[in-house]
């Protein structure tokens, strides 16, 4: 699958950004500007999400193998990889499959292992965008309000509502695939594991107040990942990078380049 993209720079270490669930790469307009200061930056709309195309399968070997092909059609080389949630996970699948394409790994709140209920779900978040009715649907402000019973945090709905694009009929679409999410939910709550290891170095990036990088999975993360380091960043929560950017920038920054952040 060819996927939709965004270069920032062209000059420096190929350096690609993956965004997670209902994401896209507008998301990371901010972090993407930054960083293209010192690296040839790219970020990429996954299957399902943004701008790229649609499809009934998804998983992540086959999302891996998606930025493989992007990888290859951008006649790429080794590149550093930035993944949040379902990106860091897409980012780990495609280390352990194809080391050799990636020089290092910063995976943001996010474990190798699988996930149940006891780490939270998506489930309401689910049912309040399958209960919207697109075809009398008025506004985002409409939308963002039939959310509220679902979803406690305004801004998660805002952040689910800025998917609502109209289409040639000026009615509103998701632009997401809502139905493929849906459907495969359940895959993307699965664990990555691969063919061999990643030795390279790798940075895992957890927010102190989430719940989705626990101490009990640093055990898998030295089995799949020997050279990694992780670090916490306090007073920040799954979306770390946007209630922190200036902080996570830094980080990020100086990973990239090279400057090694200890456990």
């Amino acid at each position: 699958m060819k996927l939709h993209f965004r270069q920032y720079s062209d000059s420096g270490m190929p350096l690609l950004i993956l965004h997670g669930l209902f994401g896209n790469l507008k998301n990371w307009n901010w972090h993407a500007r930054e960083l293209a200061r010192d690296f040839r930056l790219y970020a990429l709309d996954l299957r399902n999400h943004g701008e790229s195309p649609h499809s009934a399968a998804m998983n992540y070997p086959i999302m891996a193998n998606d930025v493989l092909e992007f990888i290859a059609g951008e006649e790429l080389e080794e590149v550093g990889i930035l993944g949040h949630s379902m990106g860091g996970k897409v980012a780990m699948q495609l280390a352990l499959d194809n080391p050799q394409c990636i020089s290092r790994l910063l995976v943001v709140d996010i474990a190798p292992t699988s996930y149940g209920a006891e780490r939270g779900d998506h489930e309401d978040v689910f049912g309040g965008l399958l209960s919207i009715d697109l075809s009398s649907l008025r506004s985002r402000t409409e939308a963002e309000s039939l959310l509220a019973s679902r979803v406690e945090e305004r801004a998660v709905r805002q952040f689910l509502v800025s998917n609502l694009v109209r289409d040639e009929q000026s009615n509103y679409r998701w632009r997401f695939n809502l139905p493929a999410l849906y459907n495969n939910y359940g895959r993307l709550r699965e664990g990555v594991s691969g063919p061999q290891v990643f030795e390279k170095p790798v940075l895992f990036v957890k927010g102190d107040l989430s719940n989705y990088l626990m101490g009990e999975d640093r055990s898998m993360i030295r089995q799949l990942f020997p050279a990694a380091n992780i670090t916490t960043m306090m007073g920040a929560g799954h979306w770390l990078h946007a209630e922190k950017p200036e902080v996570f920038y830094r980080l990020a920054r100086d990973f990239f380049a090279g400057e090694e952040t200890e456990s």
